[in-house]
Order: structure tokens, then sequence, then C-alpha cells
């Protein structure tokens, strides 16, 4: 029996290409854009405009081509003593002009503290401001928790409140980060399945693989309730990488039978990988599961 469907976002563009020695122009970016939109992603994050020219200019470029995904821009939530209204980066989300963007917020109380040197009140209302203004704007809003795993170990109560204001903003997804990769899938499962529970608003998960567990943390909370993953083709990321979609797509489809890709797109899956492994000039693992040309080879 199929099971319910599960969204497929894309980071490869923005969060992939920050993997060690990875260096993407614009053209190849467009190239890949066109393959993942052909593989039928559901949505592909393009880039982060408001600190990076080259993202600007694929945005401006992609809009010559009719894209099935929704094209996504990836931002932060407004700086402290400000406002949404008049904050850069939330003005340079706008003006590439996507149906959807993400923005990432701090949910580790240590991060507000250490890294913000803000209030952890002060951070609820950049997170508030920030959803409130860009669903104003009339787009689709991907709130990214960042460090939610650790921030959920170290202040339950406060992560928990994080995801509550995004929510109450209009976020449209919450997502679960795993940003250093240190979560094991028994602690994401189990976080996952308390936040399912408390929240109507539908649930994200983004991986690190910082402990090799980033495909596993991706499925085990798809179990337990999240309906988008988000990750890279082949895994590229920085430090050890993202949660590999060219796993967790075929793990999903074909051992637990949720609706994910149509089976004749599931087909490209190794066609795309290695045309994402040129265009990057990576050398792709021949051992990688399911798209690697050992994995079905005997010796």
């Amino acid at each position: 029996m199929t099971k319910a469907k599960v969204y497929i976002y894309d980071t490869t563009l923005r969060d992939g290409a920050q993997r060690e020695g990875m260096a993407l122009s614009v053209a190849d970016k467009l190239k890949i854009a066109l393959k993942l939109d052909e593989l039928g992603v559901h949505y592909i994050e393009g880039g982060f405009p408001g600190s990076n020219p080259k993202d600007a200019e694929f945005f401006k470029l992609i809009k010559k081509y009719n894209l099935q995904a929704k094209l996504v821009a990836f931002g932060s939530t407004r700086k402290k003593n400000t406002t949404a209204a008049t904050d850069k980066n939330l003005q340079a989300l706008l003006e590439v002009d996507t149906p959807a963007v993400c923005i990432v917020g701090k949910s580790w109380d240590l991060h507000v503290k250490e890294a913000l040197r803000a209030s952890l009140e002060e951070n609820l209302a950049m997170i508030y401001d920030s959803v409130s203004y860009l669903k104003s704007k009339g787009r689709e809003v991907i709130f990214d928790a960042e460090h939610f795993f650790d921030g959920f170990k170290s202040n339950q109560e406060y992560a928990f409140k994080v995801l509550k204001t995004a929510s109450e903003a209009g976020a449209d997804w919450l997502v679960l980060c795993d940003t250093n990769g240190g979560s094991l899938p028994p602690q994401v499962g189990e976080v996952t399945a308390f936040v399912a529970k408390n929240f109507k608003t539908p649930l994200g998960i983004h991986a690190h693989n910082d402990t090799e567990g980033a495909v596993a943390n991706s499925v085990m909370a798809v179990v337990n309730g999240v309906t988008q993953v988000q990750g890279t083709i082949n895994g590229y990321g920085e430090r050890c990488g993202n949660a590999n979609l060219c796993s967790i797509i075929p793990n999903l489809m074909l051992h637990l039978n949720y609706q994910v890709l149509e089976p004749e797109q599931l087909k490209l899956l190794t066609e795309i990988s290695h045309y994402v492994a040129e265009i990057a000039n990576i050398s792709l693992d021949t051992h990688q599961p399911y798209v690697g040309q050992s994995a079905f080879a005997h010796k």
C-alpha cells in the first residue's frame, strides 16, 4: 500500500556547493537545475542572493525556463535591532522573485546568546517578524530551525518556542535541522515524533552527515512524521556532506512505499547523479548505493 507523499527539497546548488573544492559557475547551476527539474524534485534551492552576486544572477537567468519545481531563494532571519522591512537580506530574497523562500533561524539557545549576541526573546521576535513579513509578500515560507536537535537537547522548551513562533507567524514548513550532523537515528525519530504530535504545520528534515547518519536520520524523520526531505545529489555539502538524495529517494520509494517521484523519473536517478558529478568535476564514488557502477556488480 502506497503511503503519504514526501516532498523532495534539493539544496545541491546552495548547501551542496559549500563542499570543499566544489565551485559551480552560473552556467553550471543552470544546467544542474534543469536536470533536477527533469528528475522531478519538488523544490530547488538556487542559492543565497543576499550574500552571493552569482546566486542573484542565477535567479535572474533561470526565469527563462519554465521549471515544474518550485524555485527557492535562501536567506536568514532579520538582524537584531532592525525591522524585516529594512533588512537587506530579506529584501534580496524578495528581489529575486521566487515563489518560495527559505529562511534559517536559531533554535539552540547557546547560539542565540553566543553567535547572535541576542536575548532569547529578541531571537523569537526576529523569527516572527521575518516569517510574517515574507508571508505578507505572498511567498511560501520554509523555516529552517538551525541546530534544532542540539537545541532541543539543551533547552527543549525554547527550541519548541522557536517552532511555535515560526508557525504562528505563518510558516508553511517547519524544518528540523541537524546542522552539525551529530544526531543519531533513535534521537531523531523520538524528537520528530514528539514535534509531529504537537504541530499541524508540515515538517521537514535537513540532516548533515558528520556521523554517517544523514540518510538514516532523514528516513527515520519521515517514518515519524515529516513530509519534506532536504538533501543534495550525491550527498555533496560542507564537512562530511548533506543527506544523499540518491539514497533517500529510492529507500523511501522502493522499501517504504512513499509517494516521492514518478517511477519513470526514478529511472533517471543514476544518470543525474553522474551528470551532477561531471558538472561539479568530482569523481563519483563507484561504490555509492543505487547509482554507483559497482552497486549491482559481483566480484
